[in-house]
């Protein structure tokens, strides 16, 4: 097929770029799920995310935790007290990504909460800062129960009630 039309060539151009530049935002690495965060803020598009879920529950019982988004099912991950289980993955191009957490523990009751929101968790122009690594713990206080801690030492953590409900 001849190219005799110049908007022809310049609409397969536009096609093929966009491809590529897609092709090369994937990382087709097979890091193990706990391997340690190699930096970076993660504000590229199609940015590798890593969240990371901390037992911390004032009871020192097992958390039960059942995190999935519309694409994906992790099932449930029973933590111990003070221990840490993680999971990794690509914004989607429409950045609308979200993973909801169903977590329980003895004496702890049920709850629901977004582990993970493109509209909090990976905004520049949110309330607080985009998270390549979103470190979340679970159960410490009564009062804001889930606590994103900042990589940074000297910030303090960011917490927020359960958000129960359908």
């Amino acid at each position: 097929m001849a190219f005799t039309n110049t908007s022809h060539f310049i609409m397969l151009f536009m096609i093929s770029s966009t491809l590529v530049l897609f092709v090369s935002a994937l990382d087709f690495s097979n890091a193990p799920v706990e391997a340690p965060d190699s930096g970076g803020d993660g504000l590229l598009p199609l940015a590798e995310k890593h969240v990371v879920i901390r037992n911390k529950v004032k009871n020192r019982e097992i958390l039960n935790v059942h995190c999935k988004s519309s694409e994906d099912d992790f099932g449930i991950i029973h933590l111990p007290w003070n221990g840490t289980w993680g999971f990794r993955f690509h914004v989607n191009i429409w950045k609308n990504t979200k993973f909801r957490c169903h977590s329980t523990w003895h004496k702890g009751g049920s709850h629901y909460f977004y582990i993970f929101k493109v509209s909090r968790d990976d905004s520049a122009f949110g309330q607080i800062p985009v998270c390549k690594e979103c470190i979340w713990e679970v159960g410490k206080d009564d009062e804001n129960p889930i606590c994103r801690i900042p990589r940074e030492k000297e910030n303090n953590p960011y917490c927020f009630k359960w958000e129960d409900g359908p």
